[in-house]
């Protein structure tokens, strides 16, 4: 039988203040319990000293995660499953650093919060939106594609940059067929539309969205009310966009006017459209990836940021399909 190197680290956490320790361990040594089963660690904590036993490439990712976490408590934030799984996958990664390929890291400022990127993807991703004014994001569900271009058009809204913002998702069905929901047409397109909106309320509030969206500065249309238009001075998102047709995601790119910004984001493993009809999204990465000034991001699952289960199901399917 192989002998396995396991190796001692101890670590000391400062300030050592009771409250924070409390905060950090977790009831029933709860919060401890996630980092040893994320990074495949023992962890023994004694007041604010804490030794870390494992494979010696496990404990230095395990020790980076718990200096971040505590230094979270530090500053009076509760430790959530949420803050605990990113401290994971942040410390978790074979290149952690969010670097882009040019040095710079990229972050965007809303009214509600500073928002950084997780992952060099993630930086790739802001650094395209502040040189391009066409832009795809490519990727599996939880990757961030849908908040950070919600964040960037409402920093760029902010900064008056546009004069409006507009939010588009073709519906489920590929012909758009929302007869059969009740309502007028918002609320046909507002269930289709709910993540866009979860980002904008975390960003901007509740009740400034509801001003904005009564002083139509905030626009949500299903794809085919935006046959015929020009959108001057505004910046476009369409989510799903992998659930465009052909003529569909032509019509959207050719109603950008001057000053406007359009990001395009969608998932090649969740179209549902008709096997007959090709993915609006898929022929137009074919058809433009040879024009420079659009920037395209391609995600993968290291960038999912939501529960760790998500990146092994997102995995586990691209190898099934292989």
């Amino acid at each position: 039988m192989a002998e396995i190197n396991q190796t001692l680290t101890q670590l000391k956490l400062e300030p050592a203040n009771t409250k924070n320790l409390k905060s950090f361990v977790g009831e029933l040594n709860g919060n401890l319990k996630i980092l040893e089963k994320g990074f495949g660690v023992k962890i023994f904590q004694n007041g604010n000293k804490v030794s870390i036993s494992g494979n010696e490439e496990n404990i230095k990712k395990a020790s980076n995660a718990i200096q971040d976490l505590y230094a979270t408590t530090a500053q009076g934030i509760e430790l959530s499953k949420e803050t605990i799984q990113m401290a994971i996958t942040n410390n978790d990664e074979i290149n952690p650093s969010p670097t882009s390929s040019s040095g710079k890291e990229y972050s965007i400022k809303t009214p509600k919060r500073i928002i950084k990127p997780r992952g060099k993807n993630q930086n790739d991703y802001l650094g395209n939106m502040k040189n391009f004014e066409v832009n795809f994001g490519v990727g599996p569900a939880g990757t961030g594609k849908t908040y950070l271009a919600v964040a960037k058009a409402v920093e760029m809204l902010i900064q008056e940059e546009v004069k409006k913002i507009i939010l588009i998702r073709p519906a489920v069905e590929a012909g758009e067929k929302l007869g059969f929901l009740p309502g007028d047409l918002s609320q046909k397109v507002d269930p289709y539309l709910r993540p866009l909106y979860d980002a904008l309320y975390e960003m901007l509030g509740f009740e400034q969205v509801v001003r904005l969206l009564e002083k139509e500065i905030l626009e949500v249309a299903p794809l085919a009310y935006l046959r015929g238009r020009t959108l001057n001075n505004a910046f476009i998102i369409m989510d799903e966009s992998q659930n465009t047709t052909v003529d569909q995601m032509k019509m959207f790119l050719t109603r950008m006017g001057f000053g406007s910004y359009a990001v395009i984001n969608g998932d090649m493993t969740q179209i549902d459209l008709p096997k007959n009809i090709e993915s609006g999204l898929s022929h137009a990465l074919k058809v433009l990836e040879k024009i420079e000034d659009i920037g395209f991001t391609i995600f993968n699952s290291r960038d999912v940021v939501r529960h760790p289960l998500v990146r092994k199901i997102v995995d586990a399917y691209d190898q099934f399909d292989k």
